[in-house]
């Protein structure tokens, strides 16, 4: 079980999230629908989460996922970082995504 202090508690720019393993997901018409394998639960995104997504099948840095957003979508930094790690962090809470830190001590 994770300490609520773990050094990897929290999403940042330089954390690196990759979608788990343990889901299938789908394309429906620029919208995802991805199925929790260990709950069995469905999740839905809109286009921007899709695309997210879909970046994120492969190991990426959160501040690469942003530069790409940054360029494709008509969005402020500020606020596309903030809807980046949003998402993420409900990602990983039903674990939908790995991530990694690399705050090493």
């Amino acid at each position: 079980m994770m300490s609520s202090k773990s050094l990897n508690s929290k999403i940042s720019e330089s954390s690196i999230v990759v979608a788990a393993v343990e889901q299938i997901s789908s394309d429906l018409g620029g919208e995802a629908v991805i199925l929790n394998l260990k709950s069995g639960v469905y999740h839905g995104l809109n286009e921007v989460g899709s695309r997210i997504w879909n970046l994120i099948q492969q190991p990426k840095e959160v501040k690469d996922i942003k530069q790409t957003l940054l360029e494709e979508y008509g969005v402020e930094s500020e606020v596309c970082m903030r809807d980046i790690l949003a998402l993420l962090e409900e990602l990983k809470a039903v674990e939908l995504v790995k991530v990694k830190n690399e705050t090493v001590a």
